[in-house]
């Protein structure tokens, strides 16, 4: 399949936009002019005041429409941080943002198609399972609409001609967690994947057997859609093999659900993660949870908002054809203090 590719951002400089507005000056982040932050709805309606501290001011920039498509799972308040930093981006870009997700890959590709069909100025998806976004991603890069991915797609989104990529590297963030289990004297791990098939998912427990080099890792497919169920079957695990002396989750509400499935079982398995939420700092810092990779999800929603922004009205392009890494980075009883206020704020 052939995907056709970003202009060049010189090219673009001197080209008039999807708008027919000839590009603009773009203020920058630091000297925008200092007004009272408001925030797009989910579905680009009435703006609404912001808590999240960051007040910004409001871009003297032409009003663009972007739409933002996940695969959130409901009830995952890791998107909830996503959003955040989306509408931040959006209230001081003058940008109307559409959010919408669904965990299924056909309909969240339906999304973007819909997308397409309402002639949004720009578009921000996440690629988990790329495979199934692929046909949508060409349909809206043949459309003329400039495409940013994040969170998921790290391997495959330069080839389906995706202009700009953040994130983290899943596996290399696997091999740091995988190292550092080593580093604690794991023996035995359970890696839970809380959604079979998801790229960044599989990614991350392939890098943890990678780098983990004190005994063994077993996989656990779970369905995060159904949360009892987790902790049942997480609860059965822990049970059947208690030679399991470290469980690693890949999201915060399946280890804060690790950790009553080890209270359940018996265990004195320890509970690590990747990803944070408000629940996770705490039990941090209550030691139920050992540590955390932060990959900073209000970032990513924040700068693939803002990249778009910069594209749209002054022909940049972030990262030089390479991904903008946002991870990952350990968070441990040694420096929760320094994130626990943002985290319980809802911005980490």
């Amino acid at each position: 399949m052939t995907f056709r590719q970003w202009p060049d951002a010189g090219v673009f400089g001197t080209a008039r936009n999807r708008a027919g507005r000839t590009p603009i000056a773009v203020f920058a982040l630091g000297a925008v002019v200092a007004l009272t932050l408001t925030a797009c709805s989910s579905t680009g309606g009435a703006p609404r005041s912001s808590d999240d501290g960051s007040n910004a001011g409001v871009a003297d920039t032409p009003s663009a429409t972007v739409a933002m498509i996940t695969h959130e799972v409901p009830g995952d308040t890791f998107w909830d941080l996503v959003r955040k930093g989306a509408e931040a981006a959006a209230a001081k870009d003058n940008i109307e943002l559409r959010y919408s997700a669904d965990p299924e890959a056909p309909n969240q590709a339906n999304l973007v198609q819909s997308a397409i069909d309402s002639k949004v100025d720009g578009i921000a998806v996440t690629l988990a399972k790329p495979d199934a976004m692929a046909p949508s991603v060409e349909a809206a890069t043949a459309a003329g609409i400039p495409v940013v991915a994040f969170n998921s797609g790290y391997d495959s989104w330069k080839g389906m001609g995706v202009g700009q990529y953040f994130g983290q590297d899943e596996t290399i963030a696997g091999q740091a967690a995988g190292a550092r289990l080593t580093e604690d004297g794991a023996r035995k791990t359970l890696c839970i994947i809380q959604e079979q098939g998801a790229v960044a998912l599989e990614a991350r427990c392939a890098g943890v057997r990678q780098g983990f080099t004190g005994g063994g890792t077993e996989i656990l497919n779970v369905n995060s859609k159904d949360m009892p169920s987790v902790e049942a079957t997480i609860t059965a695990k822990l049970q059947q093999d208690p030679t399991i002396d470290h469980v690693i989750a890949l999201a915060a509400p399946i280890a804060l659900t690790a950790v009553q499935s080890t209270n359940n079982a018996g265990s004195d398995a320890t509970v690590v993660t990747f990803d944070t939420n408000a629940a996770l700092v705490d039990a941090i810092e209550s030691g139920d949870v050992a540590w955390a990779i932060d990959q900073q999800p209000y970032l990513q929603g924040y700068l693939a908002i803002d990249s778009l922004w910069l594209y749209l009205n002054n022909g940049n392009t972030v990262g030089g054809g390479t991904p903008v890494l946002t991870g990952p980075a350990f968070i441990d009883s040694t420096n929760i203090d320094a994130v626990a206020e943002y985290a319980r704020n809802g911005t980490r």
